[in-house]
């Protein structure tokens, strides 16, 4: 079966979902590889709501474990008085880097790579993704190209993110490099 995803951002405790956005408003699917494209409307909604805002974000899968300490897991608590709409067709400045301000790192979304159809894989939902793997449409590692680089799936999950057009200073630069082929 395949595995639902919600980008959330979460409050400061990690277990509440403070704000999400859901994929369908924007002719997107849910799956995990239906979405995570460099020019995806709903991954640049969610984009404009941390552009420039360092929020706490995790692109949750509704096959993730339970938070600690609770019976449900994070999609599960993906309410609709916390579901977000921005713009059906956002209108963002070109944000450039996606910016990890706990582990001080940084993606320069210039850099991706192209797959064979020229798509480009966006790294805020792999970075952020908590259950990557558990279901299908998720994304693929068994890709001979990416089996060095699959410890960037989901390293970011639960940590202060940001979307911007400014390069951060002092941070450390990640390759992204991760391809569907």
């Amino acid at each position: 079966m395949g595995q639902y995803y919600n980008p959330c951002i979460l409050t400061e405790n990690k277990k509440q979902v403070k704000a999400w956005v859901y994929s369908h408003d924007f002719g997107s699917g849910l799956k995990l590889m239906e979405h995570s494209w460099l020019k995806n409307d709903f991954v640049k909604a969610f984009e404009s709501l941390i552009i420039d805002k360092p929020e706490f974000v995790v692109w949750c899968g509704d096959y993730a474990n339970n938070v600690k300490g609770c019976k449900t897991n994070l999609y599960d608590r993906c309410k609709d008085d916390a579901k977000v709409t921005p713009s059906d067709k956002p209108n963002i400045p070109k944000t450039r880097y996606v910016i990890n301000h706990d582990k001080k790192e940084f993606v320069d979304k210039t850099k991706l790579i192209e797959d064979n159809d020229g798509w480009r894989v966006h790294p805020l939902p792999l970075l952020t993704c908590n259950s990557n793997g558990r279901g299908g449409g998720d994304f693929r590692v068994d890709n001979e190209m990416n089996q060095g680089n699959v410890k960037l799936i989901g390293k970011w999950a639960y940590n202060l993110i940001s979307v911007s057009s400014r390069k951060p200073k002092g941070y450390k630069e990640i390759i992204f490099d991760l391809v569907e082929r």
